[in-house]
């Protein structure tokens, strides 16, 4: 895991200078700044130093890292892949100490920025969330990071028991999420926002226009919109083609030919991803649109340790086969994207995967920073990523930047577009079936959108707060979904301000009612200048791309980096300003995404490329369920969500028990409470802590005053 973390205090607090030979800081304990201790993170590297110092901590690129400085007290320090030249950071360090932060998020690539001017210090958060920003009360200022838990454990923090109530029960609403974190005292700035800190001062400011819910924002044109995206998509994937090749550090020695066995999976049982460049190819139309810009684009050839072919360099495309899931549609993909592979410019790999690689299959992971339903399928990525490259495309997040969220309906009923509606309300009825109800779904639809788009911010969280302490204060749980969603249902259930997530039903009453709590105090706070549709869409985004951060944690596969282009910035940005006429029409995506590779001169694609298909990954959840029912039945013998009281223990095994033996039962909220479950066993077992230094602190995050084999007791 890779990380940034400083700190600002007041001029007293510190001196210019203190840092030794070492590399390490001067600091005050907690509660005792003047005292000249030392703290400091282990492994890190010094960017800058006192009064305001800046580490890099992690495995760390050297390319990866980038500090301009334009006088003594003003410097700019880029971590991650930008595509920025020394000029272009100079720029735009200029821009940001005169106030335009926006300039500093506007470089292709995906990173974060740290600007001090003086002792102002800037940190500048991403658009979709995947990269955060932390920050905690400090020794008279404000440490900030961007990781929660190296924050939790220089203050000590206990558990956060409401952020885990809410995170399950209400995980798409940030109204009930706020601004905290599992740590209690460690806060999250929101995506698209920036950290200013002055002295030990803090403030937090939003770097991207607002436009105006009275007046509708001037659309760009169709054609124009989806040349926007083309543009941002090119110079995301041309911002990782162009930086430094890099291959993984030494492996064991290839043993040989090994019968059934090619050179890929051979490296793959050894443990690293091959040199240069790679994407996933998974047949569906994001990850085929990467994988073929990456191809057709020039690059820089070979690695910086001579590795790599020159300009016939091919690219590494990989393919997993799930062999526990059969169906017609997986086989599809399959073809589609072995016609894709016959590109000369691409590698093809196909990673086959056996009960051995079913989500639940294997409960055994690294410590994340914090909790997130990846936690249960993380192997099975880590053996499609064993067989990629060193610098790994992947489509994560186009589905949450490019599609409509159904809440869009009733943002074109306040644009007076009704008649937008008419096709994605057939779709609905279509995907239903023909029924007896069919030809009323396009008026439910138009009901919903306008019930939605006549109810106020406040009114409707309000409305959903109600709901959950009327659940609580009776014990039914939480409002229930369809036992069996169907797009209609979904799309439906969808068009509020709020609702209630999949793990809600099984909450306990005390659990739904701090929920409640914490959506009626955020009904008090100023209303959002978003439309609904535009605000379910960006929360929808963030918690998207707070999962895919946790992915690359818990999957994470040493030298490679996983590169998201949609999860960009400037990717973000285009894609918001497709008009919401386009945006939501049936099959959207593909068809933008067919139009940029089209403008990029890849027009011959396979027959039924861009068809949606989720019936696998359900699959193989209910599979990995019923195979290791068990062992979670086990896991929920005595757990910690039970001791902080936001379950109960034999429901969650009557549960797993009935999902197991095939009931329709929402495995999306089983997957988020077994992954908090693991997480928090894995978080309370963890030993030492991210600090070091005769003022670190002694006792680690959130179990400090434990000792095994004494059972932890949670407290909020």
């Amino acid at each position: 895991m890779r990380w940034l973390v400083g700190w600002s205090s007041v001029a007293a607090s510190f001196r210019a200078g203190s840092y030794g030979p070492g590399g390490y800081g001067t600091a005050g304990a907690v509660g005792e700044p003047d005292e000249g201790r030392t703290v400091h993170p282990v492994g890190a590297q010094l960017l800058w130093g006192d009064p305001d110092p800046l580490w890099a901590v992690g495995d760390w690129r050297p390319d990866e890292i980038r500090i301009v400085s334009v006088g003594a007290d003003t410097r700019l320090a880029v971590l991650g892949c930008c595509a920025a030249t020394d000029e272009e950071l100079r720029v735009g360090l200029f821009a940001a100490r005169g106030g335009a932060l926006r300039h500093l998020s506007a470089w292709p690539g995906s990173y974060t920025a740290v600007a001090q001017v003086a002792r102002r210090v800037t940190v500048v958060g991403d658009l979709a969330g995947a990269r955060p920003v932390f920050y905690t009360p400090w020794a008279g200022g404000t440490a900030y990071g961007t990781a929660a838990l190296p924050l939790a454990d220089l203050i000590e923090a206990q558990l956060d028991i409401g952020h885990l109530a809410a995170l399950l029960a209400c995980p798409d609403v940030p109204e009930a999420l706020g601004d905290s974190t599992p740590y209690a005292g460690v806060r999250r700035i929101p995506p698209g926002h920036a950290l200013v800190l002055r002295e030990g001062s803090r403030e937090i400011t939003g770097y991207e226009p607002v436009a105006s819910l009275a007046v509708a924002a001037p659309q760009l044109a169709p054609a124009a919109a989806v040349e926007g995206v083309r543009d941002a998509l090119v110079s995301a994937v041309r911002a990782r083609l162009t930086a430094p090749r890099h291959a993984p550090e030494t492996l064991p020695p290839d043993p040989g030919p090994v019968p059934g066995m090619g050179p890929a999976e051979r490296r793959a049982a050894r443990g690293g991803p091959a040199p240069g460049i790679g994407a996933d190819l998974s047949g569906g139309p994001a990850s085929a649109t990467l994988a073929l810009l990456a191809a057709g684009l020039p690059g820089v050839p070979g690695t910086v340790l001579g590795h790599g072919t020159g300009a016939g360099e091919r690219l590494l495309a990989v393919t997993f086969n799930d062999l526990t899931v059969p169906g017609a549609g997986r086989q599809a993909e399959l073809e589609r994207a072995g016609a894709m592979a016959a590109n000369p410019r691409l590698h093809h790999v196909v990673v086959t995967g056996g009960e051995e690689c079913l989500p639940y299959a294997d409960l055994e992971g690294p410590l994340t920073d914090e909790p997130g339903p990846s936690l249960i399928a993380a192997p099975r990525h880590r053996r499609r990523l064993l067989s990629g490259s060193a610098d790994h495309f992947t489509g994560s997040g186009a589905r949450q930047v490019l599609d409509a969220h159904p809440a869009r309906l009733a943002d074109l009923l306040m644009d007076r577009q009704r008649r937008h509606l008419l096709r994605p309300a057939t779709a609905l009825a279509k995907a239903g079936g023909p029924t007896a109800h069919s030809l009323f779904v396009p008026l439910t639809v138009y009901r919903a959108a306008r019930r939605l788009a006549r109810t106020p911010y406040r009114t409707g969280i309000e409305s959903a707060a109600d709901a959950l302490r009327a659940s609580a204060a009776d014990g039914r749980g939480a409002p229930r979904l369809d036992e069996v969603a169907s797009p209609l249902s979904i799309s439906l259930a969808a068009l509020s301000w709020t609702r209630p997530g999949p793990a809600a039903r099984w909450l306990t009453g005390e659990a739904l009612a701090e929920v409640s709590v914490r959506l009626m105090a955020s009904a008090t706070r100023p209303a959002p200048s978003q439309r609904p549709g535009e605000a379910r869409a960006s929360a929808a985004l963030a918690r998207y791309a707070a999962d895919h951060r946790i992915l690359e944690q818990a999957a994470e596969v040493r030298s490679q980096r996983l590169h998201a282009p949609f999860l960009d910035n400037q990717v973000v940005r285009a894609c918001r300003a497709l008009p919401e006429s386009l945006r939501v029409q049936p099959g959207a995506r593909a068809t933008i995404l067919r139009t940029v590779l089209s403008a990029s001169g890849v027009r011959d694609l396979p027959p039924g490329w861009g068809a949606p298909s989720h019936a696998p990954s359900t699959a193989a959840a209910r599979a990995g369920l019923r195979q290791s029912a068990d062992p979670l039945i086990s896991l929920f013998e005595a757990p910690l969500l039970a001791d902080a009281g936001l379950v109960e223990a034999r429901t969650v095994r009557k549960a797993l028990r009935a999902a197991a033996a095939g009931e329709p039962l929402p495995l999306d909220g089983l997957a988020d409470l077994i992954s908090t479950e693991l997480w928090l066993r894995r978080l309370l077992s963890r030993r030492g802590t991210c600090w070091t230094g005769t003022a670190a602190p002694r006792q680690r995050a959130v179990a400090g005053g434990v000792t095994p084999p004494r059972r932890p007791t949670l407290r909020s």
